[in-house]
């Protein structure tokens, strides 16, 4: 991808009981359709005496690849709407799977809809969303005279330091967005008067925790 987007922090599940049939939404990153198929195959290995594996993904930087499954159930009403809390939430490189134990009630098409919606709503917040975003690595070297100055400022700008060497100078290297790169310097250079030394590193997606509400869970009936 050549652009920031959001994700799922870490793969996860989280279950629900609903009119006594139980609901697990795992959620895993994917890159591609076989790394999809991986993660639908473990989840069924490990569920594998379960009623239902519903399932759907998105893949791609504008979602060029999008599937969905109801894996059984009545049409439209389990892999549509995880396909839906998916894109209602803007992730991206992700599949979420519901694993479905039937519990003996019918819940009719409406319910089954509400149930696998809330599920994969609920796995999101269980697993958190993060931002991956485009930062570029720079190096400032500094005289000690100078560090508390620019420790200082990264501080109060909430600039990620990845890392500090103390020689007999100081070099902070610093991941700043790669919008944001020729400001950060101008403005770091016009603090310390010049006095330091910046390297340009490599341009790599870091990951920002997102606060979310993964949506207004529907009532079930």
């Amino acid at each position: 991808m050549e652009t920031d987007y959001l994700t799922i922090q870490a793969s996860g599940n989280h279950e629900l009981e609903i009119k006594k049939s139980r609901f697990i939404a795992d959620l895993g990153r994917v890159t591609s359709e076989e790394d999809a198929k991986a993660f639908w195959a473990d989840v069924t290995a490990r569920e594998a005496k379960a009623t239902h594996h519903c399932w759907a993904y998105l893949i791609g930087e504008h979602d060029e690849i999008q599937r969905e499954s109801d894996n059984g159930e009545p049409s439209g009403t389990a892999g549509v709407p995880i396909l839906t809390v998916l894109q209602r939430n803007h992730l991206h490189n992700v599949i979420a799977v519901v694993t479905r134990y039937f519990g003996g009630i019918k819940l009719g098409a409406g319910g089954l809809i509400r149930a696998y919606s809330n599920a994969t709503s609920t796995g999101i917040e269980a697993v958190g969303v993060v931002k991956l975003v485009r930062q570029q690595a720079l190096t400032l070297t500094v005289d000690y005279p100078n560090y508390d100055r620019l420790n200082h400022y990264l501080t109060e700008n909430a600039i990620s330091i990845l890392a500090t060497n103390y020689t007999d100078q100081v070099a902070v290297t610093i991941a700043v967005d790669l919008a944001a790169v020729a400001d950060t310097q101008a403005a770091i250079t016009n603090l310390l008067s010049d006095r330091l030394t910046v390297t340009l590193g490599d341009i790599a997606y870091n990951e920002v925790p997102v606060e979310i509400n993964a949506s207004s869970h529907d009532k079930t009936d």
